[in-house]
């Protein structure tokens, strides 16, 4: 087991490491050529490992890499084992070519990978565990806040989109845009008018900023600076829309005390933008769209666009470490402020 916050590349997939010295020709330096994942340990397990499995075998072929998963996940069993609790985290690169450049030869050359793995001791907070639908416990961070983000991502191909790839430049960009405004909150001292503090919270608390909203280039809202998003449209709105077929009393009340009961997912429609051309389609997404297709609202996958913001009624953030981040409400470039 290597010493926490320090990285191993596994030579090969027999539980042999070698000390992690990555050359400037290495792919994934040089062309983002590779992906990565990252993964929350337990009491010694990786959470939602299967959908990190999963990850691995979608993106070992989508970038044509020679990847064993199965005997890789053993490895990463075997880590998280060691580690108890904290977070994995697997960058996969294509290995140094023989061409010139670019490009990579169409054989067993070209499809070879270089694995690297850090291991980080680390406490996985969660303020409470949701119970799903499957029988499953998602972990749920306290309320706070988001805002919009100017940022925009790239939009991709289809054979790149919702890859978690290594080229993050435009996540990079936006959480820097994101720091940049709590840096700049916390330089004011700005805190949350009395009237935004949620229920079980003193006024005079200052709620944090946990996430920004991302747009494509098209103008869609798709996701956040590190996670996935999921909304909730007022009544009005679910009215309007003849593919949700909501019954208007589905959704959460508003005064409630208890935003995050146990009914939180499961009471009313929800939404989340597709990754179809740009985004990361991340493992939590995936294991909430999976938790409640067998329920009365299975998400819908559908855009979020300008003229929803100011009609939205619920919203959270969710990532695989994190788990589901709930918002109280969203600022908009405006300077508006939807609170849900």
């Amino acid at each position: 087991m290597q010493p926490s916050n320090s990285w191993v590349c596994l030579s090969a997939l027999d539980k042999q490491t070698t000390v992690a010295t990555a050359f400037l020709d290495n792919r994934g330096l040089a062309y983002a050529d590779g992906f990565f994942t990252t993964m929350g340990v337990i009491k010694g397990q990786i959470l939602w490992a299967d959908y990190h499995h999963q990850r691995l075998i979608s993106h070992g072929k989508a970038l044509q890499l020679d990847l064993d998963s199965h005997t890789l996940l053993a490895i990463l069993k075997t880590y998280a084992a060691q580690l108890q609790q904290g977070m994995l985290k697997l960058i996969i690169t294509r290995a140094v070519q023989d061409i010139r450049g670019y490009g990579y030869l169409p054989s067993e050359c070209g499809s070879a990978c270089e694995i690297w793995l850090k291991s980080s001791a680390m406490t996985v907070g969660t303020a409470e565990q949701l119970p799903m639908a499957d029988g499953s416990f998602v972990p749920v961070q306290p309320m706070s806040t988001a805002v919009c983000l100017s940022s925009q991502l790239a939009c991709l191909p289809p054979s790149l989109a919702g890859l978690k790839s290594l080229n993050r430049l435009d996540n990079v960009l936006a959480s820097a845009e994101l720091q940049g405004i709590k840096a700049q909150l916390s330089k004011q001292n700005v805190q949350m008018p009395n009237n935004q503090a949620p229920n079980n919270q003193a006024p005079d608390i200052e709620l944090t900023i946990a996430e920004g909203l991302l747009r494509d280039m098209t103008g869609h809202w798709v996701e956040g600076t590190m996670s996935n998003v999921f909304y909730q449209l007022s009544d009005s709105r679910l009215v309007e829309s003849p593919s949700s077929e909501i019954n208007n009393t589905a959704n959460i009340d508003k005064g409630s005390a208890d935003k995050l009961h146990v009914n939180y997912l499961t009471q009313g429609q929800w939404y989340t933008p597709s990754m179809a051309q740009s985004g990361v389609a991340g493992v939590m997404r995936q294991v909430i769209i999976d938790a409640l297709s067998t329920t009365k609202y299975p998400v819908i996958v559908r855009s979020l666009q300008d003229e929803d913001l100011s009609q939205l009624s619920q919203l959270f953030f969710c990532n695989a470490l994190r788990g589901i981040m709930p918002m109280t409400s969203l600022t908009l470039l405006t300077g508006e402020m939807v609170s849900f």
